[in-house]
């Protein structure tokens, strides 16, 4: 198996920041008569990195293919449908094209079984920046090989997709998404299937994204990761929305504990000053 450096590289360019970040009201969802978003109202600032939080089941992965446009929201039957706003513009009415163009969504499980290298893999987050008929050129390439050493996969290149571990696709999935140089990115459990070096490299290159003026909505299953990276978080319970805000606001026992039905304590990191969670039953 290849062995991956952990040196941080800084995150690709964007074409530059939005005016503001995302901006959803009334989203809902349902299959099957069961309703999986209730109505959800959901922000996320321009330059900060957001986590969308809840337990399994909450509506989490639901939510982010709503938002990116892979699944359109249900009509809940009240009188104004949903919104989903960023940086003016409505992305569930944006052509397909000039979506891929403005925002990049990482599923959790997305995966492939042809035989193709994860460098031909992360060119696709080309495709909305070129013609229908145009083939890879050479700034392609090269933005293609920046998303690939932003996330320490460089050495996977000539690799095909079929042959890589489930952490080293979850990377590959990555820096397909940031050779799209999106204003916005959505991420599905980023940091699944990744060991703590890898989890703590993929946040700071969320980080790297937001600094620099990219709306970044991360649905995140570990409290720990989200209170010592997330600025602003979003926690879902049963389809709806218990609190959002600050970090120090939400991650608190008063909204966690009946939430997920255990004990918090929190406690300061004595570096970082950021807020340190740890659980017990009930």
């Amino acid at each position: 198996m290849t062995t991956e450096t952990r040196t941080h590289v800084p995150a690709p360019s964007v074409a530059g920041p939005p005016d503001d970040g995302l901006d959803a009201a009334r989203v809902s969802w349902s299959t099957a008569g069961r309703l999986i978003l209730d109505g959800v109202d959901v922000t996320a600032p321009a330059g900060a990195v957001s986590g969308l939080l809840g337990p399994n089941g909450s509506g989490k992965s639901t939510l982010l293919r709503v938002l990116a446009g892979v699944q359109p929201p249900s009509d809940d039957g009240r009188d104004d449908g949903a919104r989903v706003v960023f940086a003016g513009a409505d992305l569930l009415a944006l052509p397909r094209r000039r979506r891929a163009r403005t925002l990049a969504f990482v599923e959790q499980e997305a995966s492939t079984d042809l035989p193709v290298t994860v460098l031909d893999a992360v060119l696709l987050g080309r495709i909305p920046h070129r013609s229908p008929l145009a083939g890879d050129s050479a700034d392609d390439r090269a933005a293609a090989r920046r998303a690939l050493d932003a996330v320490d996969a460089a050495g996977l290149a000539d690799r095909e997709v079929t042959t890589l571990s489930g952490g080293e696709r979850q990377r590959v999935h990555m820096a397909r998404a940031l050779a799209q140089e999106p204003a916005l990115i959505l991420l599905d459990e980023p940091t699944n299937h990744l060991d703590i070096a890898a989890q703590l490299d993929a946040l700071r290159i969320l980080r790297a994204l937001a600094d620099r003026g990219v709306t970044v909505l991360a649905a995140l299953h570990d409290l720990h990761l989200a209170a010592q990276h997330c600025d602003h978080v979003v926690l879902l319970s049963g389809g709806r929305v218990v609190a959002a805000g600050a970090v120090g606001d939400v991650l608190v026992p008063d909204v966690l504990d009946p939430v997920y039905g255990v004990r918090t304590e929190v406690l300061t990191h004595p570096r970082t000053g950021r807020p340190v969670l740890t659980f017990s039953p009930r």
